[in-house]
């Protein structure tokens, strides 16, 4: 018997099925191309512009004429500190004898301002003036690196990096708890043991609550965390609760929908043979169902966990709470050093959490 080729074993396509491949191939590079351009997709505008990038991330070099404008800033601030302190003693010794007129305490608060100005000391004013000129230097030089490491900002981060966690651990918990029971309804397999019965009310009754469910999830998935923070921002006010309710209510739609295909996709067999034991649906699902997807419920809600600790970072930019809320009120300040710190301390936080994780993924899957 001679042996069969790999051309021989390899089903022949008809003339039609040739060009209705032909035809998607066609219809797939028209996208590619066409969207292509349309996002402007440049590689070698992303070369020409390396030198930005050196500068966003690491600051560009200081002229002379920086280092004039900073010196005449860094000039001027020791006055303001000297009048604002002033017109502070001038407004409340007024207050004290109950006298509110303005133009009184203008004058003298810039009087006394005066006289402090011309009675400080030398050394205490081009101390002021050179930490000033210093950090208005800083700050024109930009960049990212090298990261703010001072052990108070330090331990601000932390705090807020705690928060972050809380909010990540609260938003992924509340959508496993509703996400197990959402998706027995929305599985065809597990719906029929929960109602059986092969009636066409029964049926109808079952379609109709796997359809609801379906749209229920596609709701809770159709719109981003980010939105859904400004949303909860706006009903409750600025903090974490927010953001816990925004990561639970996405994470949901999408750990509900993963689940409800998953065990769609379990083994009957074993479904069946509890069944035939006499087990009531909630035996059935929890000997039989359950540790078919434990696997399943495990990784993806460990994945999901990360992701959201990922997410509650961004959700702080809308007033969520956690590190997003002080990363992005640095980077409306200029302050990338501070915002480096915090942005390497996420990273360090991120590959924590994956490694804890995959210590406790390994033990189920």
């Amino acid at each position: 018997m001679s042996e069969l080729t790999l051309e021989q074993l390899t089903p022949r396509k008809t003339l039609t099925q040739r060009v209705l491949l032909g035809l998607m191939s066609l219809t797939v590079a028209a996208v590619l191309a066409v969207t292509y351009v349309w996002c402007g997709i440049d590689p070698v505008k992303l070369y020409e512009k390396r030198n930005n990038a050196v500068e966003y991330l690491f600051g560009h070099s200081i002229s002379d004429a920086d280092r004039t404008a900073a010196m005449e800033q860094a000039r001027r601030l020791p006055a303001i500190i000297i009048h604002q302190e002033a017109m502070d003693e001038v407004r409340k010794e007024m207050a004290a004898k109950g006298s509110a007129d303005f133009t009184e305490m203008t004058g003298r608060g810039n009087e006394l301002a005066e006289k402090r100005l011309a009675a400080m000391d030398p050394a205490a004013f081009d101390a002021i003036v050179q930490e000033e000129y210093e950090r208005v230097l800083d700050e024109k030089r930009g960049g990212f690196f090298p990261p703010e490491m001072r052990t108070g900002p330090l331990m601000q981060y932390s705090r807020a990096l705690i928060e972050t966690i809380a909010i990540a651990i609260w938003g992924t918990l509340l959508a496993f708890v509703a996400a197990i029971p959402a998706s027995m309804l929305a599985a065809r397999n597990t719906l029929c043991l929960i109602l059986p019965g092969s009636s066409p009310a029964r049926k109808k009754l079952r379609r109709s609550i796997q359809f609801a469910m379906r749209r229920l999830l596609d709701f809770c998935r159709g719109f981003n965390e980010f939105v859904m923070a400004l949303i909860f921002v706006a009903v409750i006010g600025l903090g974490p609760y927010a953001g816990v309710l925004a990561l639970a209510i996405h994470s949901f739609g999408i750990l509900s929908k993963v689940f409800s295909e998953g065990i769609e996709a379990i083994e009957p067999g074993q479904v069946e043979a509890v069944e035939a034991s006499g087990a009531s649906s909630v035996q059935t699902i929890v000997f039989s169902v359950l540790p078919q997807m434990m696997p399943l419920i495990v990784s993806y809600s460990l994945l999901r966990f990360e992701t959201n600790v990922r997410s509650a970072t961004i959700l702080g930019f809308v007033g969520a709470g956690g590190i997003g809320f002080l990363i992005f009120d640095k980077l409306n300040g200029y302050l990338y050093r501070e915002v480096s710190t915090m942005m390497i301390l996420v990273i360090l936080m991120v590959t924590v959490i994956d490694y804890m994780c995959g210590i406790i993924r390994s033990r189920f899957v």
